[in-house]
């Protein structure tokens, strides 16, 4: 009635961790093989930088140090409004060892256009930007960014963290 839970098989979408000193980074990927307790990923890796250095200078709460001591896909976002740095990933993570959860495929394409679109980044600047004309002109930004994006489900979710932050209206 309800379903099987998804397979662990090629072309599925998963979220990863890999340590990076004290802290975790973030794998976004798809599964382009597995063998045995091996699997075979092809996405990105995302290293939350501004969100490490707000805790490194104490601006932060409890919330955040969680969230990179145990990040899941659905905790990460509140790390990617702050910049971030990010490259290619191909690897292979050990399912004894490496965490890999299932994650659907429109949660990994809003993640993965949210990271290539660079909004980190606008948003950051619209956030570290005292109250001014500066301020006002990367709000401009960020809100022409938002309106040029097609894919309706990330535009949608960077609506909802722009008004969450309150930094839009």
């Amino acid at each position: 009635m309800f379903g099987k839970k998804p397979d662990l098989k090629e072309g599925v979408h998963v979220f990863s961790v890999k340590k990076n000193g004290e802290f975790n980074d973030f794998i976004f990927g798809v599964v382009t093989g597995v063998e045995g307790k091996k699997v075979g990923i092809n996405g990105i890796i995302v290293n939350p930088v501004g969100l490490k250095n707000k805790i490194s200078q104490g601006k932060t709460g409890e919330r955040s140090r969680e969230i990179l001591m145990h990040p899941n896909p659905d905790n990460v976002v509140l790390a990617l409004v702050y910049r971030v740095e990010h490259e290619n990933f191909t690897g292979v993570l050990d399912l004894d060892s490496d965490k890999c959860d299932l994650i659907p495929p429109k949660i990994y394409t809003t993640i993965d256009g949210w990271i290539r679109e660079s909004l980190p980044e606008f948003i950051n600047n619209v956030l570290s930007l005292p109250d001014g004309s500066e301020r006002d002109e990367a709000k401009r930004v960020l809100r022409n960014r938002m309106d040029t994006l097609t894919d309706k489900n990330l535009k949608r979710t960077l609506y909802s963290v722009c008004r969450s932050l309150k930094i839009l209206f």
